[in-house]
């Protein structure tokens, strides 16, 4: 039987979910070989090379931008910045499940402070499920507890830089194309880490680590590839708790590859976060089709 447009959409969904954290699986891998700043350049160029391919394919490389846009461009780059930086070093000295766990709150961020700066609408039922998501993180967290640390600030500083990243990148007028903000996005994180680099040791690589830094570059580029194309397919409502399938991956393997395993407290964490995100993005497109009909 042909998939519909909606499996389609949620098979896309996963793939991206995978290919990300496959992307950080082979990152956290080269933790303590290869500088941080270094890895992200050199990623940095595969990733820009084949993103200005992409959207030079699709005619989408023209400056003709809206003012406005240029800065909301400008704000979205250092929002990348921050959250490549913040993230990756929290990844390296974290299990990669509980820093995949953190990230799960994104949504309920996302949708948080759209309602707070950009007056959106928000009900009682979706700040319900944002608060209770926001004590998941808290369990995943633990301040205070034995196994916090500094690096479980820097997943919190993350969310908050991928949040700022999202909301700006809603404020873009339609007519900017996706393909060309990517592409400067990743060009510009591109030269500021290898500016930053300049001022550290560069270390050899052998095969093995250029093989691992290909593998990370083909599969963040697959990631942005399956999320571009999910969003053209099926009913938004229907796709985007599948986002939620990279906790998954991050928990298989984080075990396989690291042996990691988190604790029962992070566990009940992430279930919460999910369980709040998925109640969220349903009552979101509840809300939808409902001013849809009405409209």
């Amino acid at each position: 039987m042909p998939l519909s447009d909606n499996m389609r959409g949620a098979l896309l969904m996963m793939a991206s979910m995978a290919a990300f954290t496959i992307n950080d699986t082979f990152m956290k891998a080269l933790a303590g070989e290869v500088p941080l700043f270094q890895l992200l350049f050199l990623r940095g160029i595969l990733t820009s090379v084949f993103t200005g391919f992409w959207a030079w394919r699709l005619g989408a490389l023209h400056l003709r931008l809206p003012r406005r846009d240029l800065g909301l461009i400008a704000l979205r780059i250092v929002a990348e910045i921050g959250a490549a930086y913040f993230f990756l070093t929290a990844l390296f000295n974290m299990p990669i499940a509980n820093v995949t766990a953190i990230l799960q709150s994104l949504p309920l961020t996302v949708s948080l402070l759209a309602a707070l700066l950009f007056r959106e609408s928000l009900g009682w039922r979706r700040m319900s499920a944002i608060l209770v998501g926001l004590l998941g993180v808290l369990l995943i967290v633990r301040p205070g507890a034995d196994g916090f640390t500094l690096y479980s600030v820097y997943a919190l500083i993350a969310v908050a830089f991928v949040t700022m990243r999202d909301l700006v990148t809603r404020r873009l007028s339609r007519n900017t194309p996706s393909m060309l903000v990517t592409w400067t996005t990743s060009m510009s994180v591109m030269v500021f880490f290898g500016l930053a680099g300049l001022g550290q040791d560069w270390v050899e690589m052998d095969m093995r680590t250029w093989g691992f830094v290909l593998a990370s570059s083909i599969s963040i580029i697959a990631g942005y590839l399956c999320s571009v194309l999910v969003m053209r397919v099926g009913e938004i409502s229907f796709i985007a708790p599948f986002r939620y399938t990279g906790l998954i991956w991050a928990l298989a393997l984080g075990w396989f590859v690291f042996g990691e395993w988190p604790a029962p407290m992070t566990l009940i964490g992430a279930a919460i976060v999910v369980c709040s995100g998925v109640f969220m993005l349903y009552r979101e497109g509840q809300i939808a089709k409902r001013a849809k009909r009405n409209g």
